[in-house]
């Protein structure tokens, strides 16, 4: 298999599918990837060839998908990935674009038996073991800015999330990371965000975090990426939990 898997990267780097003027654009459009050196961009190019080749794009809503726009989420999907593998977005295949925001329909029973349903406006969604659906708008208007939103990093984090499971803030650690650790971090900074929050405070994340635990470690997963001098200021507990997840430290080096 080891060798079938080596077969499959190498023939994949050898045809891409798209050109250097391709990827240059992509990079430029990016705003994270602004200062990155060039060993870490053709780091990210293999990742990003692999993520290409690995999944399907089907556009939704009457939209269309360009080579352009498949790249740059691409681009920004391999970010986490980075010093991680292609396989860590294995379980899944299709990658679903709309043209703007779209609604999707929830459904849940509560303790009593009695089931909700209701409609939720997003720019995107990850489904546990199914597909990736994004919003063609958000996708090119959050890759520009550093601002800690970025809804493709956003839904990617859930995806790691899900390799476990449903999303719960807890994606499967490394050997060397401590479950316990990790738990005791992320619970007292997932309790203290809702706190400020609930309070009206102003707060550097976005309030969405305190919707769940999975949520919060997606904001918090696109935030460490965009602005990770501000989270490791904000939330010191959480910023090595981070760092030993995603193996790097965004702050110095990449």
């Amino acid at each position: 298999m080891l060798g079938v898997k080596a077969w499959w990267r190498r023939r994949a780097l050898r045809d891409p599918g798209f050109t250097a003027e391709q990827w240059a654009a992509a990079v430029r459009s990016v705003g994270l990837l602004e200062e990155w050196p060039a060993a870490a961009l053709a780091r990210l190019r293999e990742q990003a060839v692999f993520f290409l080749r690995a999944k399907r794009f089907a556009a939704a809503g009457g939209g269309e998908i360009s080579d352009e726009l498949r790249l740059l989420i691409a681009v920004q999907a391999c970010v986490p990935i980075l010093h991680l593998d292609i396989d860590y977005y294995t379980g899944w295949r299709e990658v679903i674009v709309y043209p703007d925001t779209f609604v999707t329909r929830h459904q849940e029973m509560d303790e009593a038996g009695v089931v909700h349903s209701w409609r939720q406006v997003s720019a995107g969604e990850a489904w546990t073991r199914g597909p990736l659906i994004l919003s063609r708008a958000d996708v090119e208007e959050s890759a520009p800015q550093r601002d800690g939103y970025n809804v493709v990093i956003h839904e990617m984090a859930h995806k790691l999330d899900m390799l476990n499971g449903d999303a719960n803030g807890f994606p499967p650690l490394h050997r060397e990371m401590r479950v316990q650790d990790w738990a005791q971090a992320w619970s007292a900074a997932y309790h203290a965000f809702c706190e400020q929050v609930d309070r009206d405070d102003a707060v550097i994340l976005d309030p969405y975090g305190a919707e769940d635990p999975a949520e919060f470690f997606a904001v918090m997963t696109e935030a460490f990426f965009e602005t990770p001098a501000v989270v490791a200021e904000c939330f010191p507990s959480l910023y090595p939990q981070l760092a030993g997840f995603y193996r790097y430290d965004p702050r110095w080096t990449v």
